[in-house]
């Protein structure tokens, strides 16, 4: 279902930037939505495809065997959808804001059975009793809801024709509807935590077209979290899941279809 979304969206942005492009060869046409950008405040919506998945930082003892990195992940698509609201600073400058819900889902595997060797301690960890993992250990399938809210500058071009250039970045802060970060059980319950509140950083570069009644923007986003997300387990549960991760970050790429 994800990635029949994402091949409509791309088809949607080819045809309709070819469709756009045949009329760009028209020059004795006349330019549309002339006034548009004038305007001190306008709205519009959004939809998207995502393609997530995560920056981690291995635990030089516990997330590594040599060369050999335990802990991997499994990028996934996904989608999305929110609101647009642009203020404008001058006609080079905008101000954007685009409050958007992002469903994602997305795979780690903890191949950590290798951490038996530290049962009996050190005098910075201590000792913990073993246990076999199952295959249901090893995997957890990440479900994430984000709130996202970017504040974006834009910084666009003159426009050309029925068209104009731009790139904009910005800071994100996005909550995690399905964290777990206040659950008690941890992975040992097969119950995966990380952090309700996050802050991100974001770049984005795309074309507006103009035509007889909106505007349409195609445009690629990369979207990047600054901080870490794991949660740590409970005191008492061995060093087989967050133990083995200093670092875990989502990262994003999307492509943007925007209506205005």
């Amino acid at each position: 279902m994800n990635k029949f979304l994402l091949k409509a969206l791309v088809l949607a942005s080819v045809s309709i930037a070819s469709f756009a492009d045949a009329q760009f060869r028209t020059r004795n046409r006349m330019d549309k939505l002339e006034d548009f950008d004038q305007q001190k405040f306008s709205w519009g919506f959004f939809l998207n495809g995502n393609r997530l998945d995560y920056r981690i930082v291995l635990h030089p003892r516990y997330g590594m065997n040599g060369n050999q990195n335990l802990v991997t992940s499994k990028e996934s698509i996904s989608f999305g959808a929110g609101l647009i609201t642009k203020f404008r600073l001058n006609d080079y400058l905008d101000v954007r804001v685009e409050p958007g819900l992002q469903f994602a889902q997305r795979q780690l595997d903890f191949n950590t059975q290798y951490n038996d060797v530290y049962q009996n301690g050190n005098p910075q960890n201590p000792p913990f009793t073993p246990i076999g993992l199952t295959d249901k250990d090893r995997v957890r399938e990440i479900k994430s809801t984000l709130v996202d809210v970017p504040v974006l500058l834009e910084l666009h071009g003159e426009r050309w024709y029925n068209s104009r250039p731009y790139i904009a970045a910005g800071v994100n802060y996005i909550v995690n509807l399905q964290s777990n970060s206040d659950s008690e059980d941890d992975n040992q319950q097969q119950v995966f935590r990380s952090t309700t509140h996050n802050f991100a950083w974001s770049a984005e570069m795309g074309i507006q077209f103009y035509f007889n009644k909106f505007k349409l923007t195609p445009a690629i986003r990369g979207t990047f979290f600054m901080n870490n997300e794991m949660v740590a387990d409970n005191a008492t549960t061995p060093p087989y899941w967050s133990a083995a991760v200093s670092t875990l970050q989502t990262r994003a790429v999307m492509f943007v279809l925007k209506f205005e």
